[in-house]
């Protein structure tokens, strides 16, 4: 008798564990496992509350507005300090280093004007490669590094976007004043190619073999790159696609062989100091660019092989955050927390106080976590939820005392949150 209770438990505990591991899922690029800010991972709420507790560990990780990434156990990111980048490589569970490495770099890329104290050090957040266990980090200097994860950060290749390209300053916009932060948007594996946004007058995204670093094609584009987070994987009409916010606007690219580096796409969207920062939210065949500044708008396209068609604005504007398309909704947290209907554009309601630098996750339980103004960490419900108006669960307040311009990372039941001078915390949600 006390065998077969002993094996039914046994048997119930391997199923919840199985139940949680399913809803458990890594962070291994820019805005996520599917790059759209949404996963499967749930937001731990429940009706005994939210966070409670103080953080799991903290640590600092150095100068930089770059967003750390999650995979199992393993936490990567890169920082400035004393003339170097560091890249770490980090227990996710404990946050004790498992290795390190280094290279020398300054503090601002080398054609950097405006804006120098509001930031410092790398912003373009490290991309992970499950096929091979390679890293690829790209300084604000334009030093693209492939690091193999599993040999202690091992440099596998190495080299520097200006010293091949010869990339010049980013130019000014109108009356506005001159802009350049060095590279900010992370590269995208993309089957065996490396894509990074060089912002070169030989094209304005290339391509690089993945293991070996060599060139493989340029962009039939050439221009300027923008400012923003990151580029976004796009199918039109079954033919793979990449899309990039471009200094000049949004930048659509073929992926499939024969055709690499073609445009599909073109749409001007041009913002006050090259501050288009929010990545392009992909949904089917449509993508939603927005910025704030001069243009202060948001706005709804739809792509075809024959170029990009607007289907409606609004005027509403995120500055920071990327947009989130999910169940016939568009979120995103810029001072408040928006929610329109994706089919019209129509706003279906607003409310919350975040503050100037946003990211939102939404959750496998529908929820969104919210992460802003000078260390805001916030829970609200979607219009799954909450269909009629604006509903706030909880809230820390002054998580950090200084700009999040870092992406906030939920992964394996963590919520891992980073300030630009590259404090970082770890907070497990039940």
């Amino acid at each position: 008798m006390r065998s077969t209770v002993l094996q039914t438990l046994g048997a119930i505990s391997a199923i919840l564990l199985l139940a949680v591991t399913a809803t458990a899922e890594d962070w291994p690029h820019w805005r996520g496992p599917n790059r759209d800010d949404v996963t499967s991972d749930r937001s731990g709420w429940s009706s005994d509350g939210w966070i409670k507790s103080p953080p799991a560990w903290t640590k600092n990780v150095d100068e930089g507005s770059s967003s750390p990434i999650v995979v199992g156990d393993r936490l990567f990111a890169i920082g400035w300090k004393a003339n170097k980048d560091h890249v770490v490589c980090l227990q996710a569970s404990t946050g004790k280093e498992i290795w390190s490495v280094s290279y020398n770099c300054p503090r601002y890329g080398r054609q950097a004007t405006g804006d120098q104290g509001l930031y410092g050090g790398p912003t373009s957040t490290p991309e992970y490669d499950p096929a091979t266990g390679y890293l690829y980090t790209l300084s604000c200097d334009g030093d693209l590094n492939c690091w193999d994860a599993g040999e202690k950060g091992r440099q596998v290749w190495s080299l520097n976007l200006y010293d091949i390209y010869k990339v010049e300053q980013r130019p000014r916009i109108g009356r506005s004043g001159r802009r350049d932060y060095g590279y900010t948007t992370a590269p995208l594996v993309h089957g065996d190619w490396l894509i990074v946004e060089i912002g070169a007058q030989a094209g304005t995204l290339a391509a690089f073999d993945k293991r070996t670093g060599k060139q493989i094609w340029l962009s039939e584009a050439k221009g300027f790159a923008g400012h923003a987070g990151g580029l976004a994987p796009i199918e039109v009409e079954g033919v793979p696609s990449v899309a990039a916010f471009t200094f000049q606007g949004l930048l659509v690219t073929r992926l499939d062989p024969g055709h690499a580096g073609e445009t599909v796409a073109e749409y001007e969207w041009m913002t006050s100091f090259a501050n288009s920062i929010a990545t392009p939210a992909v949904f089917d065949n449509y993508i939603l660019i927005t910025s704030e500044y001069n243009r202060n708008a948001i706005c709804k396209l739809e792509i075809r092989l024959t170029g990009a068609k607007k289907i409606w604005e609004q005027p509403l504007a995120s500055k920071i955050c990327s947009p989130i398309v999910h169940a016939g909704h568009v979120y995103w947290c810029w001072q408040r927390l928006y929610c329109l209907d994706f089919e019209t554009g129509v706003k279906v309601w607003e409310g919350g106080d975040f503050g100037d630098a946003g990211s939102c996750i939404l959750t496998g339980d529908d929820r969104l976590i919210l992460w802003g103004g000078r260390g805001t960490l916030a829970l609200t419900e979607t219009a799954q939820r909450s269909p009629g108006s604006f509903r706030e669960l909880a809230k820390v307040e002054n998580v950090f005392s200084e700009d999040v311009w870092p992406h906030v990372v939920l992964a394996n039941g963590q919520i891992f949150c980073k300030g630009k001078s590259g404090d970082l915390k770890c907070f497990r949600v039940p």
